[in-house]
């Protein structure tokens, strides 16, 4: 598929605003798409890697500015491209407006005067910018933009900024895409008439919906086991939905990690009668892989691969473990005493590239983990939490301090009683689930609940930033907190809910500015906004409802906490929860 088309379908896409009208149009997209398929169906969601894949292409706002002016021609600068995008707001209408090689001109005079990219073109250019790595690799990565840059017209140009910024805007979320894998390719053809006949009887309409939404969950199955949107599309594609029955957990691919919302003991026992209790640790969530030959891949709660951070957990579970398995569970920090460190202490592990072994010396981890995904060749998600965990105590052993206590109850006193000793023991809290509930996983539902401490605090984005004054000139200082808004098209928005300064000390805003500063779109006088990517730990004494900012509330007192690099701008809290948190008070 030429790149051409493509943009020209997602502008298409872009301009409609009826829901079930886009998902036609991305079906059709789909059939189109032929041997790009699976690079289609990643690019509409402003992705080159399937969601498993932590590879990143690794580039900032202002390395793409500097392509784009340099394929803009000689006069034209960076600050150029920064001032013309706070004036559009956004990177696709600042590239659109350029005219990159003179294809404008030679358009006028009717001259094919470039080679037109195609979909693989791209892809394949992206994906050896993404491995560019060490001295000159950001020149490599430069020139490679610009080579593309200098070959679109203006409407390629748009979608190209927005791709290579991972910011693709046309409305189009995983839903939308599992709907239109389905319609493309699953739903039969006379069903999705019968849904858009509005003069087809109501029995009919309804039984071709059953149909369609059977079609959908067979989709959705197969991504949230296999977390690649452009392989079940293809396989949706040439083998059905039998095909898709057939997708099982890799080993060495991590799927999405269940997730729990805040609730009490009497929500868990009144809706399942019993519950099993667990110990929240302050901890950072893993998923642990090992596969046939024995080799470990650990990966975060966002899918990134951290093994490289945490040998000694690699080396446990090398050791403990003798067979293929994909555990989740935590890795937490520990005293010598074998006493638990707060949460802050294993950020300095995770994720940590440089100095892994002086960092080991500093701050020993262990895994704890809580559930078991697969073992030995059996996929165990759709088993209830109880055998599943039975699985996992036979993996690691009866006795291993690694397995994660579970206990079933009925009795509140019990649960009381064993809360109050994880807390006295250093742990966060614990964690009350549904004894009989398949791992969902993505899933944020009823069947996991956590109990925490009173203290509350919220994931919050950073949206903007100042820099500070005096010693602090060098540094951002106050930093603006924004909530996200959930959307069906998946395209979140931020809005803003106050502004931290407090409980960050001189280090920390050195670090801090060196973690925000390239992510810096645009700045005016001392204020900058930044790319909505970062997300901090922010405690507070109360929420007040405020017209100061767009979200509608303010955060009393609000201070820092850390910041939560096991999350990102997708998974941060929103502004529903705000609203919860608000009208709980």
């Amino acid at each position: 598929m030429e790149f051409a088309e493509f943009a020209a379908r997602a502008a298409e896409i872009e301009a409609e605003p009826a829901d079930l009208a886009v998902v036609s149009l991305l079906s059709d997209l789909f059939r189109d798409a032929r041997d790009d398929l699976p690079t289609v169906a990643r690019f509409v969601q402003g992705r080159v890697f399937p969601a498993w894949d932590s590879t990143t292409l690794d580039i900032g706002p202002r390395l793409c500015h500097e392509a784009i002016a340099r394929a803009a021609g000689p006069n034209v600068s960076a600050d150029d491209v920064e001032d013309r995008l706070a004036d559009r707001g956004e990177i696709g209408a600042v590239a659109a407006s350029y005219d990159f090689g003179g294809q404008r001109g030679l358009a006028a005079f009717g001259s094919g005067g470039r080679d037109g990219l195609t979909v693989a073109e791209v892809d394949s250019e992206l994906r050896a910018l993404a491995a560019a790595s060490g001295s000159g690799s950001e020149e490599t990565k430069l020139k490679t933009l610009y080579g593309l840059f200098n070959r679109t017209d203006p409407d390629e140009a748009r979608f190209l900024a927005r791709l290579v910024l991972s910011e693709m805007r046309i409305g189009v979320g995983e839903g939308t895409v599992r709907d239109a894998v389905a319609e493309a390719f699953v739903v039969d053809p006379s069903d999705a008439a019968a849904i858009r006949d509005d003069e087809a009887d109501s029995e009919t309409e309804a039984a071709a919906r059953d149909r369609r939404n059977e079609a959908i969950a067979a989709v959705a199955r197969a991504l949230q086991v296999s977390n690649d949107y452009g392989m079940v599309a293809e396989l949706a594609r040439d083998e059905g939905e039998a095909g898709l029955d057939e997708v099982r957990l890799e080993v060495g691919r991590p799927v999405q990690a269940m997730l729990a919302q805040a609730g009490t003991a009497a929500d868990a026992l009144d809706e399942w009668e019993t519950a099993a209790v667990e110990t929240k640790f302050d901890g950072a969530r893993v998923q642990v892989h090992r596969d046939a030959d024995g080799e470990v891949s650990l990966f975060s709660r966002n899918m990134e691969d951290v093994t490289g951070a945490l040998p000694e957990v690699v080396e446990f579970v090398a050791d403990a473990v003798d067979e293929p398995v994909i555990l989740d569970g935590e890795v937490v920090a520990m005293d010598d005493g074998g006493e638990p460190l707060p949460f802050q202490e294993i950020l300095r592990r995770f994720r940590r590239k440089h100095d892994v072994g002086r960092m080991r010396e500093e701050v020993r981890v262990e895994l704890r983990a809580f559930d078991c995904l697969h073992a030995d060749g059996d996929d165990l998600l759709t088993d209830p939490l109880s055998a599943r965990h039975d699985r996992l105590t036979a993996v690691l052993g009866d006795e291993s301090a690694a397995v994660s206590d579970l206990f079933l109850s009925d009795d509140p006193d019990e649960i009381a009683a064993y809360e109050a000793d994880a807390l006295d023991a250093g742990h966060e809290g614990i964690m009350l689930k549904n004894p009989d509930a398949p791992y969902s996983p993505g899933d944020r539902g009823k069947n996991w609940l956590k109990r925490k401490p009173d203290v509350e605090t919220l994931d919050l984005v950073v949206t903007g930033a100042e820099w500070g004054e005096g010693r602090r000139a060098e540094s951002l200082g106050t930093f603006l907190l924004s909530a996200r808004v959930e959307a069906d098209s998946g395209d979140d928005a931020f809005e803003t809910i106050g502004k931290v300064a407090t409980g960050i000390t001189d280090e920390e805003l050195a670090e801090l500015t060196d973690l925000l500063e390239p992510e810096i779109e645009r700045e005016a006088g001392k204020e900058v906004d930044i790319r909505p990517s970062v997300v901090f730990e922010v405690g507070y004494e109360e929420i007040q409802a405020s017209p100061t900012y767009s979200s509608g509330y303010a955060l009393r007192f609000p201070r820092f906490v850390t910041v939560r690099e096991d999350k990102t701008a997708e998974t941060a809290d929103s502004l529903d929860r705000v609203e919860r948190l608000a009208d709980s008070q």
